[in-house]
């Protein structure tokens, strides 16, 4: 049986690299993803390693980056151009990777377990499909490369940026024996302070212990632990994930008063939500809207329906509910629509739905278009102020 080679993709300060290709000049500066300091609240989604001179990091609250940072180019994000080539490093992956599984728009596993016939040397193969990422897409990555998924992650973060590690199999305690202990994936804040306070260090601190005893300590996470800090991890692969849930939210930069506005956003929001939907061919029954006011009293409701994927239906169900839920003389922090409840779109329905059919068929129109030109490229001008009262 051949020995699993797990590869782990990262795409390096993703964000920031996405933004120097629609602006050059952002090259070679600090760039800063995330809120705007203007807003006074967020954090930073990712930051280049100029701006990570200064000391700043993903999370941090953006007030502390700026006052780090004042010279920096802070930049609010384009989600649609993140995923777009997102999807292409996915679509040129899938012509060399017998197995893929997106974990993140930016990460991605790659099981090449018996390639090495096709492929030589998986280490300079690895180098190949690095090179071949910066050359056609201009984005730069690492490449962690191991016998198990956790051993290939923490190997794309070993020698970051624009690294490629390999750890050849039976090495894998031997090279994570020396790494601290919060370099295994898992291990959070309250479970670093805790390993501290019983000496546990490094990697190979943790290994000195029986699994017992991590068993008692910890239950199920203390076992996983230990097998991690022992080289071991999982090699399942899952190709398809069933989304459980789409979600689109604004947070105000000055919270809002005015009802209308918060209605058109919702309206906006609805558009957005309902685009993922027909992209993903599915039909939604659950629909709810999340309200915060700018106390942080925060208010859901949600309501089934008939499964549908028209962005009229969707809307008509979240205005109502917001209208029921909006009833204090509040402003408003930030307004969300909120889907679950999926089902596979039957478009055999249409032959037997002469009333509906033009509607699902302008639909249908509409999404061909938005994938081709961009989701800005075709609105809808109408439903919105039909709803209004």
């Amino acid at each position: 049986m051949s020995k699993k080679i797990i590869f782990h993709l990262d795409l390096d300060t993703f964000f920031v690299s996405v933004e120097r290709i629609l602006d050059p000049t952002l090259i070679g500066k600090a760039v800063i993803v995330g809120a705007l300091p203007e807003s006074g609240r967020g954090v930073i989604s990712t930051c280049s390693y100029e701006a990570r001179e200064y000391g700043l990091h993903s999370a941090m609250p953006i007030k502390q980056a700026y006052k780090l940072c004042p010279s920096g180019i802070y930049v609010r994000g384009t989600m649609g151009e993140y995923e777009k080539y997102s999807k292409a490093v996915k679509n040129l992956l899938e012509k060399y990777a017998p197995v893929i599984q997106q974990a993140s728009i930016d990460e991605f596993y790659m099981d090449f377990t018996g390639t090495n016939k096709i492929y030589g040397s998986m280490f300079a193969f690895g180098k190949e499909l690095q090179e071949k990422i910066q050359t056609e897409l201009n984005l730069p990555s690492s490449i962690g490369i191991g016998s198990n998924k956790t051993i290939a992650k923490i190997c794309s973060d070993y020698a970051k940026p624009f690294g490629v590690t390999y750890v050849m199999p039976g090495m894998e305690k031997e090279f994570l024996a020396p790494m601290r202990v919060e370099v295994i994936p898992g291990v959070g804040k309250v479970m670093l302070k805790s390993l501290h306070s019983k000496g546990f260090y490094k990697i190979g601190d943790i290994t000195k212990v029986s699994e017992e005893y991590f068993g008692l300590a910890y239950g199920k996470a203390g076992i996983s632990l230990w097998n991690k800090a022992n080289g071991r991890g999982s090699t399942s692969f899952i190709t398809e994930q069933k989304r459980l849930s789409i979600s689109k939210e604004r947070t105000y930069r000055i919270d809002e008063v005015k009802q209308e506005k918060i209605e058109q956003t919702l309206f906006s929001l609805t558009g957005k939500v309902s685009q993922i939907l027909r992209d993903k061919n599915w039909e939604v029954a659950t629909i709810s809207i999340k309200l915060r006011y700018s106390d942080f009293v925060t208010i859901t409701r949600a309501k089934t329906i008939r499964a549908t994927n028209d962005d009229k239906i969707i809307f008509e169900t979240a205005i109502k509910l917001f209208r029921k839920a909006y009833n204090r003389r509040v402003a408003v922090r930030l307004i969300g629509i909120h889907l679950t409840k999926f089902s596979e779109f039957n478009e055999q329905e249409i032959l037997f739905d002469e009333e509906n059919k033009d509607r699902k068929n302008m639909l249908k129109a509409v999404t061909s278009i938005r994938d081709k030109f961009g989701f800005e490229s075709i609105k809808f001008g109408d439903s919105f102020n039909k709803k209004k009262k």
